[in-house]
């Protein structure tokens, strides 16, 4: 029984990415004492590695973007469409890495005159092909797994702009605990641009909703809309309308 246990917890762990002992505890109905006994058998296995609150998994847990970029495709290009009509001529926007928020510059009008905050090295050689952008650079370490750039050692870079619309990634979404992602360094700048923005949108296809990692950097209730599919849980449509969150469908 142990033993199924355990590895019932591996193979969750492995689906997940990442998640909190809590969580563990929550979905196999044990105590905290029982899950950590079990995680440390996991941790001898090599096949996860513990951190604050909970654990990730390290045996191929972060699938490289070039290949994240491929699942649901067709629907990450449609939803990226959507939200580019978002934007605005002279809008201060800031376009969070992902692999749904990199399609957004795809679809802009390349004489459309706007300033735009990124951290994402794709949306930087795109926007350095608009010649009507104002291109500003977030982050002084780049990880190659989400071709993204991480860590400010200035965070007035972030503070000192108003920010009107934040097109956000997420590494799951759920009604309890809001945007979360899993990456610390990622998510304090995730934490601060929505701190700074008058209307964040969150961008995700249908496999993030219902599931959380780690770190909340935004409850969902105080972003301004979601730009996703038609086929998301009925739930979130029903608390999107009792929170007045615009859905914006792409399809």
């Amino acid at each position: 029984m142990k033993l199924q246990r355990i590895q019932q917890i591996e193979n969750y762990i492995q689906q997940q990415g990442s998640i909190s002992l809590d969580e563990l505890c929550h979905v196999f109905n044990v105590s905290k004492n029982t899950i950590r006994r079990d995680i440390n058998e996991l941790e001898k296995r090599g096949t996860i590695k513990k951190v604050y609150g909970g654990v990730v998994y390290v045996e191929n847990n972060l699938v490289s973007f070039e290949n994240r970029t491929i699942y649901n495709q067709t629907e990450k290009e449609q939803i990226g469409a959507r939200a580019a009509s978002l934007i605005k001529e002279e809008d201060l926007i800031y376009v969070d890495s992902g692999t749904t928020t990199s399609q957004i510059l795809k679809h802009i009008d390349p004489e459309l005159s706007f300033t735009l905050l990124t951290n994402n090295l794709d949306i930087i050689n795109l926007a350095a092909a608009m010649k009507n952008v104002q291109l500003i650079l977030i982050g002084n370490s780049y990880k190659r797994d989400t071709r993204s750039f991480v860590g400010i050692e200035d965070e007035t870079i972030v503070t000192r702009y108003n920010i009107n619309k934040a097109f956000m990634a997420a590494t799951g979404v759920s009604i309890t605990s809001g945007l979360t992602n899993s990456d610390l360094m990622e998510y304090r700048i995730k934490k601060m641009i929505v701190e700074r923005t008058k209307d964040v949108y969150l961008l995700a296809d249908s496999s993030k909703f219902d599931h959380s990692t780690l770190l909340t950097y935004s409850p969902l209730e105080n972003i301004k809309g979601i730009v996703t599919s038609r086929d998301i849980p009925e739930e979130y449509v029903e608390f999107c309308n009792s929170h007045t969150i615009e859905l914006l469908y792409s399809n």
